[in-house]
């Protein structure tokens, strides 16, 4: 397939791309810059301006664009940067690929969707939030409805927090964890719905190549785990104790509202990539860590 990434220099993006390459999938990149490479195509959100010859030909389009939700405290300017980081962008490349007739677009979600569901299974089919985050991602979700109408596959890429070697979740814990700082967050039992790097990027990969998957798909482990439960198993991969506790209050004074992601919980399940039969290579939560330090 020809496949067009936006967003392909983020961690998702940048082992996305190698890894449709390495399955001799043809792969052009989408950058806010002046192309540098054969295989770079320019665009511009704002304006709404893509390189003319972006989609030609294109099987599909993967959007992976949006600032980072857990990089900084949610003040009112940094709430409406990720608002608008993603919604335009997607309306952008919804209208595009509606236009340009491209069968498949592959948008980007977040199991924030869900809100805070507790210990409850939720399912693909379940309601979502009422919070910032579940709000942010309902719009962003609606915002691939020009590509929906024009008949195109849209499928939504509701992804857990990202395991992997660099940056993501690990990315923040691992420092502490060094530092004989680690322990659990609150009480421990907010539900994590974790996946692996690998998992992420075959599970894309897989969603691509599988012409009866639409709609929502969550991206997470088949076996999410409480947040007491990932801490002791992040302490096994790294060798490192984890005696410490960061009470909900402390949380609240440093992140302010992204702490209540924090504390809260998902019990989120991959229903649709078991019933279509993928494969995970990281079922655990045990074996994703090892892989993840291993790396």
């Amino acid at each position: 397939m020809r496949v067009v990434v936006a967003g392909s220099s983020g961690l998702i993006g940048t082992s996305l791309v190698a890894a449709l390459r390495q399955a001799e999938h043809d792969v052009l990149r989408l950058v806010r810059r002046l192309p540098a490479a054969p295989d770079e195509r320019g665009w511009d959100p704002e304006t709404g301006k893509i390189d003319a010859d972006a989609l030609e030909g294109a099987d599909a389009v993967v959007n992976l664009c949006g600032a980072g939700v857990g990089d900084k405290r949610w003040t009112p300017e940094r709430k409406r940067l990720l608002v608008h980081s993603r919604v335009r962008p997607t309306e952008v490349l919804a209208e595009a690929v509606a236009e340009q007739d491209v069968p498949v677009l592959a948008n980007a979600s977040a199991v924030g969707f869900y809100g805070n569901s507790g210990s409850k299974p939720v399912t693909e089919s379940s309601e979502p939030g009422t919070d910032f985050l579940a709000d942010l991602c309902q719009r962003w979700e609606a915002a691939t409805e020009a590509a929906a109408r024009a008949g195109v596959r849209v499928v939504l890429l509701r992804s857990g927090p990202v395991l992997s070697p660099a940056g993501g979740l690990l990315g923040q814990l691992r420092p502490l964890f060094a530092m004989l700082l680690g322990g659990r967050l609150g009480d421990g039992t907010q539900y994590l719905p974790w996946i692996s790097l690998d998992d992420e990027v075959a599970a894309i990969r897989f969603v691509l190549e599988q012409p009866e998957i639409s709609g929502p798909v969550n991206l997470t482990g088949p076996a999410p785990v409480t947040n007491a439960e990932f801490t002791r198993a992040l302490g096994e991969a790294l060798g490192r104790p984890t005696p410490w506790i960061v009470p909900g209050f402390a949380l609240r004074a440093v992140l302010g509202e992204l702490a209540e992601q924090v504390l809260g919980g998902q019990r989120v399940l991959p229903t649709v990539l078991e019933a279509q039969g993928f494969t995970f290579q990281h079922p655990s939560v045990g074996s994703a860590l090892a892989a993840a330090v291993a790396s």
